[in-house]
């Protein structure tokens, strides 16, 4: 076996993350087992760093090596200064210095690095007599453990505070299928039908949050600023829709906290010839462990029991919604960005919000309403085919018969005399 075959299996048997105790190795040489002595390489894992120390008699062969022959990681960090007379060769540097490599598992935090001996020749010499050699370190840290049987009465600002007030949330709005389970791929309807809509908030590393619907608007075209315009919710949760011929409302329970469910039956603008329809909501959200109030609450009007209940809290925050006065309303805001006029509003409680659109949704219409773009119903067009259709038979006939009597006047019959 050659020389540095065993300098691998000796450092493969020796190399440890914290102080190597003596071990014993194969000599070739006697093809017996034996005692050795203490490791060539020994690492002392720290707090914040790792001290590595080095026999100059690496090789274990009397030849001794020099300091200036060893470097440290892929920076090659230089061994500290040391007497001569020391025999050893020592390095300390941090956790995160010489290029050291940061590694995460599920129970430790690996730090590692690599001990390079590159040999060169002495004075004027181009001979070597030890070998290159490479020797892998590691330093291993556990990832759970107690460190003080106190609790700790922290005095920084709390990291999911932090984060809850610098991470940006992601709104959305979505039509869905009837079970709310998937997605609507096609964006039509019937006047009749019901949409499905979920808004929702992925919050990502921040705190639960919940999720209301501030307001929405229906309007022609994405700009919800447009008019003609409907207001589905308005006063900060009032689904407000459902205070007419409609049963528009939102779902309770909710799936969970940062989703919230709603219907609203389908509906077209009169008097507007286009069959398309874009909904804007306001969305915002608030901690989950805070207590639904008249700005932060979803709302629906029951007309069997002729009144609003909440899909979560006290029942009197909706009271507000028979009057109208829950604060500064969508319309109010609505009204006011359509004038120019800046507009107050109101942002207790409140850490994020968006306005966030879902359209085109596209109303096909039923068969006695009238049809897509103004097209005529189909039984009128039905009639006004038969009846076409009915006068050119008609027609046809007439001048088929006029036809005849032309060819008969126009050939008398001459009378046959029979000779004898």
């Amino acid at each position: 076996m050659g020389s540095r075959s065993r300098l691998f299996l000796y450092f493969l048997l020796w190399g440890s993350t914290e102080l190597c105790s003596p071990q014993p190795f194969w000599d070739d040489e006697t093809e017996r087992f034996r005692p050795s002595k203490p490791p060539a390489v020994m690492v002392e894992c720290r707090e914040a760093q790792m001290v590595v120390t080095v026999d100059r008699d690496l090789f274990g062969t009397g030849k001794l090596i020099q300091p200036v022959d060893l470097t440290l990681g892929a920076d090659n960090c230089e061994p500290l200064a040391s007497a001569d007379t020391d025999g050893v060769v020592r390095f300390a540097v941090g956790l995160h210095e010489c290029g050291n490599i940061l590694q995460v598992t599920d129970d430790a935090l690996v730090y590692s690095t690599f001990l390079l001996h590159n040999p060169r020749p002495v004075g004027n010499l181009s001979i070597l007599r030890t070998n290159h050699a490479e020797v892998p370190i590691e330093c291993r840290y556990p990832r759970q453990g107690n460190v003080s049987s106190w609790a700790i009465q922290p005095t920084w600002v709390p990291f999911r505070t932090t984060v809850f007030s610098e991470e940006k949330l992601v709104f959305s709005l979505r039509l869905m299928e009837e079970n709310w389970s998937t997605e609507k791929m096609t964006p039509t309807f019937q006047l009749g039908d019901r949409a499905h809509l979920q808004a929702q908030v992925h919050a990502g590393s921040h705190v639960p949050l919940r999720l209301f619907v501030d307001h929405c608007v229906a309007t022609l075209t994405p700009d919800w600023s447009t008019s003609p315009y409907h207001t589905i919710v308005d006063f900060h949760g009032c689904l407000v829709d459902g205070l007419t011929d409609a049963s528009s409302a939102f779902k309770a329970p909710r799936p969970r906290p940062e989703i919230l469910q709603f219907t609203v039956d389908v509906f077209h603008f009169a008097n507007d010839s286009r069959n398309t329809i874009y909904i804007t909501c306001h969305l915002k959200v608030t901690s989950v462990d805070r207590v639904p109030d008249q700005l932060n609450k979803a709302c629906s009007f029951s007309k069997s029991s002729n009144r609003w209940s909440p899909v979560e809290g006290p029942i009197d925050i909706c009271r507000c919604c028979s009057k109208g006065r829950c604060g500064i309303s969508g319309r109010s805001r609505r009204l006011s960005h359509r004038e120019g006029r800046p507009v107050p509003r109101s942002r207790r409680h409140v850490t994020e919000e968006a306005d966030v659109t879902v359209g085109p949704l596209i109303f096909l219409g039923k068969m006695n309403d009238r049809g897509v773009e103004g097209s005529p119903p189909l039984p009128l067009v039905m009639l006004g085919l038969g009846l076409a259709t009915v006068m050119a038979l008609t027609l046809a006939a007439i001048v088929l018969g006029l036809t005849g009597r032309r060819r008969a006047a126009s050939h008398p019959v001459c009378p046959v005399s029979a000779s004898q």
